[in-house]
């Protein structure tokens, strides 16, 4: 894939910043003990500063600085009033917002809206540190702060918010986020080639209102930039089509195709030579080439034109063909620049090599960082995801196309984590990613590749272009577990196990060497109605990648097992499809005690469906087709319930809705059944109206206790003294996952809610 130019080539701002900052500073007084008057950009986060690759504004903050340019990290400020927006003074060129590693929405919100007590991110786990829609609220404050300073804004909840997108938390449509923020530009996906580009040319004293034409933007326009063409999204709807590549000599008739039929004899029959023209390429039919989207106004009012515009963004993010997209806002407009050209292995390899400390701000003291003990010892190997599921944004925030480091990086990182990380005993935690083992691998075909703009390289069937050798990730574990001191090294990130199955040399590496007893893997569902809406492979795939899993673990001799994640309620999700789902399980013996309802994440494909009932992976006409939306509470939680068929309190809910569907046969206490006939004690509770909560009896087993209203109403206001549901540390999952060992579940009543003192 082509790029513009290199991350590091560029001379360096300050040609005097020799040495790295031990730690970005937060405060005046780091600025002084570095002989700061100022910084030239500062970063405000809604994170806790943990110096650490994983973490964006650690990130971008090194790579400025490697750039020579003074950066200051402002990390979860007051967001009440400006004051703390000031406290590191104006900033020479712009300051950097984002909300942090998480949109702050979710970060913030269950799927079911309710708001969360902890926060992963910030020290002590402590919930309530960042506001709602965090990009917005900081942005305006900066304004406030210092009104002429240009705001850049970026991280995945701006990324996501580029256009007008639908928002889960108010029901409704919003506008970019670049409009409600007052930002001067939003820089989306992985964002440090256009940062360091827009960089330099205000530190060259370009006006912040002529960077409107740098890739990987979103800025507010009038009009179109010049000299653009453009083009109606209508003519354009067209799935995975792949654009023909021009004639290098700038006519579709050179050559052999005309020598055929009767015209041939009039190809020779003229002796007199001729002077034969090269004409000078044709211009790609993407370039300079823009996309007019319906207004913010229509995909507002019109669920089909929604749909339409979202599957035209989807369309646009190859950035070998990418198209800029116009939409209008009223009287203004925002422009959305082709996405960056992707880091080639060097720059990635200069990324993740750059000084970090790998441990949290001295600030913080003792206090736990959940997120930071979770990956302190985890090694990011690589960017991107072609695997297109529709319930995820990572390509349409990190595109398509893999970016890997080397080897050589890889091991030096290791290395480093070594020397540096607080108490480390020998164990690397991940070696991995979006996914675990995409590394290396990408399309065989240049042409394809600059060309293509399928949603997904492994749906419906992996493509014929796509490289599945994994020899590459193979060498690099062997290096990695030969790194003196290290005992072992785990792969924590999912597995796509569709492509492992292509190459069973990999799974044999990885059921040997690589796994701590149990491995996650996604299929999601097994049901091809939701399935085909997920953009998931069947559970063929998933019995194939089984057979091998066992067979090789096995062979090395260990009891190892596979903790499949799955996701209830998602859009194209029947109850049928659940209790096929629950009876899978059961056959299967698996027994989930965290399980995740579908969460509509701004962008996603699912994201779109859900909002417009239109399946809009495929063409979106008026006579589309509707997809089955489960949004009512009530069927959310029946298909949560399935998840959980073995947990008691969600039998009545499950009994209900198998005699409504007419499957009364699966109520009893044969094996072929779901779930249990109603019980003695459930009768008598629900006849005496009391509320009916479970307990472990210490056996393993779960006996029913039964309290008056007035007891679970004063059990409740104690309960609910002690704070949030989740202890520090407890694991969450965006889908489903087996609850680790010595954590109990979240009690629910026998309706199937649970309990305020619980949420």
């Amino acid at each position: 894939m082509q790029v513009e130019s290199t991350l590091f080539t560029h001379s360096k701002y300050r040609p005097e910043l020799t040495r790295p900052a031990p730690f970005l500073p937060m405060s005046r007084k780091e600025m002084d003990k570095l002989g700061w008057d100022s910084c030239d950009i500062i970063i405000v986060t809604g994170d806790a500063y943990v110096d650490h690759p994983s973490f964006g504004m650690a990130v971008i903050g090194r790579m400025l600085e490697a750039q020579g340019f003074r950066v200051g990290i402002i990390s979860q400020p007051d967001w009440s009033n400006k004051n703390e927006f000031m406290k590191l003074g104006k900033p020479n060129l712009y300051f950097g917002i984002t909300a942090g590693n998480m949109d702050s929405m979710i970060n913030r919100y269950t799927a079911e809206r309710r708001m969360r007590h902890d926060d992963a991110y910030t020290a002590g786990n402590l919930g309530g540190k960042r506001p709602d829609r965090a990009v917005t609220v900081y942005a305006q404050r900066c304004k406030e702060a210092f009104k002429q300073v240009p705001v850049v804004i970026g991280g995945i909840e701006a990324s996501l918010r580029r256009i007008a997108h639908y928002d889960y938390w108010s029901d409704k449509v919003r506008r970019s986020v670049i409009l409600d923020a007052k930002a001067d530009i939003l820089v989306y996906g992985n964002a440090e080639r256009p940062l360091v580009e827009l960089s330099h040319r205000l530190a060259s004293g370009e006006p912040i209102g002529q960077l409107h034409d740098i890739r990987g933007t979103t800025v507010i326009r009038k009009e179109p930039l010049p000299e653009w063409k453009g083009m109606d999204s209508r003519k354009l709807d067209q799935l995975h089509k792949i654009e023909p590549i021009p004639n290098p000599y700038g006519a579709d008739d050179v050559g052999c195709k005309n020598l055929s039929g009767p015209t041939d004899e009039k190809i020779f029959d003229n002796d007199a030579p001729k002077a034969i023209s090269v004409q000078p390429a044709r211009p790609k039919p993407w370039e300079k080439t823009y996309v007019l989207l319906p207004s913010f106004e229509k995909v507002s009012e019109d669920k089909f034109l929604y749909a339409h515009a979202s599957r035209i963004l989807h369309q646009e993010q190859n950035p070998g063909c990418a198209r800029a997209l116009f939409q209008k806002h009223a009287e203004r407009a925002i422009w959305v620049n082709p996405p960056a050209w992707p880091l080639n292995t060097d720059e990635m390899d200069g990324v993740f090599d750059l000084a970090y400390k790998r441990v949290p701000h001295p600030s913080y003291g003792k206090d736990i960082i959940p997120a930071y003990d979770m990956i302190k010892t985890s090694i990011n190997i690589m960017r991107g995801c072609f695997g297109g599921c529709s319930f995820c944004s990572i390509t349409e925030h990190e595109g398509r196309i893999i970016q890997s480091r080397s080897q050589e990086s890889i091991v030096k990182e290791i290395k480093d984590i070594q020397q540096k990380v607080p108490g480390f005993t020998g164990v690397i935690s991940d070696l991995g990613g979006p996914t675990a083992n995409m590394y290396r691998l990408g399309c065989s075909s240049v042409k394809a590749e600059s060309t293509c703009r399928r949603l997904s390289c492994v749906f419906p069937a992996i493509c014929g272009h796509l490289d599945t050798d994994h020899q590459a990730t193979i060498d690099l574990y062997r290096a990695a577990r030969d790194v003196p001191g290290i005992k072992k090294v785990l792969i924590a990130s999912g597995v796509r196990y569709d492509l492992a199955s292509e190459d069973p040399r990999y799974v044999k590496e990885l059921a040997t060497h690589h796994v701590g007893g149990y491995l996650k893997i996604a299929p999601e569902h097994t049901e091809d109605g939701p399935l085909n809406k997920m953009m998931k492979p069947g559970m063929g795939s998933y019995d194939k990648f089984k057979e091998l899993f066992d067979k090789y673990s096995k062979e090395a001799g260990k009891k190892q097992y596979l903790i499949p994640y799955f996701i209830s309620a998602h859009p194209g999700t029947t109850n049928e499809d659940m209790v096929n789902l629950a009876l899978w399980l059961k056959g299967e013996k698996f027994k989930l005690d965290q399980v995740q309802n579908f969460y509509p994440s701004p962008m996603a494909n699912a994201t779109t469906i859900y909002h417009t009932g239109l399946n809009s992976l495929k063409n979106v006409k008026h006579t589309s087709e509707e997809v089955t939306v489960p949004k009512k509470g009530r069927q959310r939680k029946l298909h949560k319930a399935l998840l959980r068929y073995h947990d008691p309190l969600g039998w009545p809910m499950i009994r209900e809705a198998l005699i409504e569907m007419g499957k009364e046969k699966l109520i009893g206490n044969s094996p072929s059944c779901l779930v249990p006939a109603e019980s003695r004690q459930e009768r008598e509770a629900l006849r005496s109206k009391k509320k009916l909560v479970t307990k472990d009896d210490g056996k393993g087993q779960k006996a029913f206790t039964r309290f008056s209203a007035d007891q679970f109403d004063d059990r409740k206001q104690a309960d609910g003294k002690k704070g949030g549901t989740n202890k520090p540390g407890q694991a969450k999952t965006a889908q489903t996952k087996a609850q680790p060992a010595g954590q109990r579940p979240v009690k629910k009543n026998v309706w199937g809610t649970t309990p305020k003192h619980q949420r």
